[in-house]
C-alpha cells in the first residue's frame, strides 16, 4: 500500500516538474504583458490539474486502493475491517458486496470454530481412546482418553509416526491392516503395569480407513476400548460357574453314592443304614443350603430389587437373634458379649438386616476356637447406625482380606465346610450393606480375631 502511494506521489511529481519546465521555456519566450498573461493562464491551468489530480485519486484510485487492501484482508483471514461507503457509484456497491462478503465469511468463520471446538469437547469427553493418523502415517488428533491409556502428552503423539510413538506391535498391525484391506479391523492388546499405568489393563482396538472423495485412503482412525472390567466380570463369571459346580458335585457325589451303597444290600444293617441316612440328609441339607444363598444372592444382583423399608429397632432384632446365636456359642464354651445403645432405630428392610447380623455373628462363632469371645456392639452415630462383631478366632491372613467378600472364596475349604458354610455369607452381607448405602470393612489379623464394622444411614 505504501510503495503505491509513493508510486503515484512519484508520478505526480514527474508531471509536475515537466509542466514547469515547460511554462519556464514558454515564459522564457514572451514580453511584455503577454507574459504576464501567460504566466496566469499557465498557474491556472497547474491548479486544474491539480484539483483534477486529486478528483481522479479520491473518486476512483484511493476507493479501488481500500477495495484491494479489504480483499487482501480477506484472503488472509481479517474479516472485520469496514469499507466505508461515500457515495452511491459503482465503486460504493464494490465497497458494499465486500463488505457483505466479509461479514458471511466471518459469520461462517465464527460457526466452523464453534463446530470444531463441540467436535473437540465431544472427543475429548469420549469413554473410547480416539487416534486418527493421516495416509504418511503421522498422527493428527488424540484424545485424552487415548492419553489415561498409554500415558504421555499431546506433544509426545501429535505430529510424529503411529511406530514411533505407540509402541504395541498389535495397534501397528490394526494400522497396517487397516491400509492394506480398507476395511475395518478388531484386535486384542493386553498392556501391563508401567510408570504411566499401575494396573494391567485390557484393550480393544477397533481400527477403520478414511477414506476421500474419490474413494482414496487418507488416513486411518482408531479406537480404543478400555475392556478391563468386562474381562474381570467374565473371569468372575468363569469362577462362579466353576465353584458352584464344584460346591453342587460335592454333596451330590455323597448322596448318590450312599444311596447306590444302600441298594447294593447295606439297608439290610440298621446300624449301617441309619448312618448313611443321616449322612444323606446332612448332604440334601447342605445341598438345599447351597440353592437357597445362590437364589438370595441372584435376588440381590438385580438392581431392581425392591426393599421393603421399615422403621426398625435394633434392640428388638437383636434380640430375636440371640437364641440362635447363644445356643451355637453354649456348645462351643463361647462368651457372649451384647452391648446395643437405648432407642437405636433405622430405616431398612428388616429380613435382610437381621440375616447381615445374623450371618456375622454366626461366623464369628464358628470360627472361634472354644472358651473363646465373641462380642456384638451396636452404637448409633450421625445420621447413621454403627454395627460392630469382634471374635477372638483364627483371624484372616493379610493378603487374603481384599478377597473374603468374593463368592465362594474360603480361608481354610475343609474347616469351612466342616462349620457347613456355603462360601456366600459374606458375598451375601455385602450386597445387603450395599443396598442400603452402607459400608463394611473389615480388620483382622492371624490367630489373632477379626473385627467387621458396618455403618448403615438410618434414613435413606
Amino acid at each position: 500500500m505504501k510503495s503505491s502511494i509513493s508510486y503515484l506521489f512519484s508520478v505526480y511529481i514527474l508531471m509536475v516538474l515537466v509542466f514547469g519546465g515547460i511554462a519556464t521555456v514558454v515564459i522564457t519566450f514572451t514580453s511584455g504583458n503577454i507574459r504576464w498573461v501567460v504566466t496566469l493562464v499557465l498557474v491556472g491551468i497547474f491548479i486544474g490539474f491539480s484539483v483534477f489530480t486529486l478528483y481522479i485519486y479520491v473518486k476512483f484510485l484511493k476507493p479501488i486502493r481500500q477495495a484491494t487492501a479489504r480483499i487482501q484482508a480477506i484472503t488472509e483471514g481479517n474479516y472485520e475491517s469496514i469499507v466505508p461507503i461515500t457515495d452511491n457509484g459503482e465503486m460504493a456497491k464494490l465497497n458494499h458486496s465486500l463488505n457483505i462478503l466479509a461479514k458471511g465469511l466471518q459469520e461462517k468463520s465464527v460457526h466452523e470454530d464453534n463446530q470444531d471446538l463441540q467436535i473437540r469437547t465431544v472427543i475429548d469427553n469420549m469413554q473410547s481412546g480416539v487416534v486418527m493418523i493421516d495416509d504418511k502415517g503421522y498422527i493428527q488428533l488424540i484424545n485424552h482418553t487415548f492419553l489415561n491409556i498409554f500415558g504421555g502428552e499431546y506433544k509426545d503423539y501429535i505430529g510424529f509416526l503411529y511406530y514411533e510413538s505407540i509402541i504395541e506391535k498389535s495397534v501397528h498391525e490394526v494400522v497396517l491392516n487397516a491400509f492394506l484391506y480398507e476395511e475395518k479391523i478388531k484386535r486384542s492388546l493386553e498392556l501391563m503395569p508401567s510408570s504411566d499405568r499401575s494396573e494391567g489393563s485390557y484393550i480393544e482396538v477397533v481400527g477403520a480407513p478414511l477414506f476421500s472423495h474419490q474413494h482414496y485412503v487418507k488416513g486411518a482412525v482408531l479406537v480404543f476400548h478400555d475392556i478391563t472390567e468386562l474381562k474381570k466380570v467374565e473371569e468372575m463369571r468363569k469362577d462362579f460357574v466353576a465353584n458352584v459346580s464344584h460346591e453342587l458335585k460335592t454333596p451330590i457325589t455323597s448322596i448318590r453314592g450312599f444311596a447306590e451303597t444302600l441298594l447294593d444290600g447295606a439297608h439290610e444293617d440298621e446300624d449301617l443304614r441309619r448312618q448313611f441316612l443321616s449322612i444323606i440328609l446332612t448332604e440334601s441339607e447342605r445341598l438345599q443350603m447351597l440353592v437357597h444363598d445362590l437364589l438370595e444372592l441372584s435376588k440381590l444382583d438385580d438392581d431392581k430389587i425392591q426393599l421393603e423399608y421399615t422403621k426398625i429397632n435394633i434392640n428388638e432384632l437383636v434380640q430375636e437373634i440371640l437364641p440362635h446365636i447363644q445356643q451355637q456359642a453354649h456348645y462351643k464354651d463361647i462368651k457372649l458379649e451384647v452391648t446395643v445403645d437405648d432407642d437405636v432405630e433405622v430405616s431398612g428392610d428388616y429380613g435382610l438386616l437381621r440375616q447381615v447380623i445374623l450371618n456375622l455373628l454366626s461366623n464369628a462363632v464358628n470360627y472361634t476356637s472354644d472358651n473363646g469371645e465373641v462380642t456384638l456392639e451396636i452404637i448409633h452415630v450421625t445420621d447413621a447406625v454403627r454395627v460392630i462383631v469382634k471374635d477372638t478366632g483364627i483371624g484372616i491372613p493379610q493378603e487374603m482380606q481384599p478377597r473374603i467378600f468374593e463368592r465362594f472364596f474360603r480361608i481354610d475349604r475343609a474347616r469351612s465346610r466342616n462349620t457347613g458354610g456355603t462360601g456366600l455369607g459374606l458375598a451375601i452381607v455385602k450386597h445387603i450393606v450395599e443396598a442400603h448405602r452402607g459400608s463394611i470393612e473389615v480388620n483382622s489379623e492371624e490367630n489373632v480375631g477379626t473385627s467387621f464394622e458396618i455403618v448403615i444411614p438410618k434414613n435413606l
